[in-house]
């Protein structure tokens, strides 16, 4: 039961009150994707230019289980890259400079051999683009889509038809109250519920998350990580976990009936989604998923389901 990802790959220049690193491997489906291999094979869809470095390949590489087929490199394209600068809090951040390039073109194509994904994530990027790659996943079970405030913004008209066509959302709380009017995360994502998704996960960061869905409601904190090197992808790679660990839970089912959209596997796969991206912020770019393994993540797990049993 293949899970895709469609999103970005990036070059990022991340400055930290820690430090400072330039020109790492980043992008939305990158960090997916290596935290969603922990639990399975993922499937990449995405664009980058040919100056994307053969250590970036090999980084994706050394995860093992991540099918590149749908990776694009095209000649004469530049890659997505991305600068910020995180404040002393390393919560708030500003852009330092965009380079949309590849961006700006074509979508990438989506290998014919990658029809039967029955597990769906869409990465962050222009909704109506979003909702173009749906048509490549006919037999997909379970379909969730990330946004951003610039795309409530500019594309809200595609976003709400997207809504229609998808299980879930993750946004966060200030786009959640962008998207609906409501300040109430709960408030807001239950406003969502009414514009098609069958579940909403709103994230706020060091304070967790919050999954609405229509038939319950949860609340997570976040892992109390003591080394926070750099945020950047932390998001990304929550996603990854949170649908890289639905779709193992329906593999280990065994059968065609098990509701991977499920109240209850989608609360526990916010577990290891909360997890996977506490590693993350360890270091800069994809250093620190490269050096875990999965039996640090079950026990890490394992500390943060003790943590919070009442």
């Amino acid at each position: 039961m293949p899970l895709v990802v469609t999103g970005t790959i990036g070059i990022d220049t991340v400055h930290t009150p820690v430090a400072k690193a330039e020109n790492v491997l980043g992008g939305s489906a990158t960090y997916f994707a290596a935290a969603a291999s922990f639990f399975g094979p993922v499937r990449l869809v995405a664009a980058a230019g040919e100056d994307l470095p053969d250590a970036f390949h090999k980084t994706i590489g050394h995860f093992g289980k991540i099918d590149v087929r749908g990776l694009e490199v095209r000649k004469g394209s530049k890659t997505f890259a991305w600068g910020g600068k995180y404040h002393e809090n390393m919560v708030q951040r500003e852009t330092l400079f965009t380079h949309l390039n590849i961006l700006t073109e074509a979508p990438p194509t989506v290998p014919g051999s990658y029809a039967d994904s029955e597990f769906v994530f869409l990465g962050n990027t222009h909704p109506g683009i979003q909702q173009s790659f749906l048509a490549s996943f006919p037999k997909r079970r379970l379909t969730v889509a990330d946004t951003m405030d610039l795309w409530i913004n500019i594309a809200k008209p595609d976003l709400m038809v997207l809504l229609r066509n998808v299980d879930g959302l993750a946004l966060n709380n200030d786009e959640a109250e962008l998207l609906t009017g409501k300040k109430n995360p709960v408030t807001a994502a239950r406003h969502i519920l009414e514009m098609g998704p069958r579940f909403v996960v709103v994230k706020k960061g060091e304070h967790g998350c919050i999954l609405v869905h229509r038939d319950g409601i949860a609340a997570l904190p976040a892992y109390p990580t003591e080394t926070v090197i750099d945020p950047t992808g932390a998001g990304d790679s929550f996603a990854g976990g949170m649908m890289g660990s639905l779709a193992a839970t329906v593999i280990a089912a065994g059968n065609g009936k098990t509701d991977p959209g499920s109240f209850e596997h989608v609360r526990r796969a916010l577990v290891y989604g909360t997890v996977t991206a506490s590693f993350t912020v360890e270091s800069f770019s994809l250093d620190r998923l490269r050096s875990m393994t999965r039996k640090d993540l079950d026990a890490r797990y394992n500390e943060y389901a003790a943590m919070v049993r009442v």
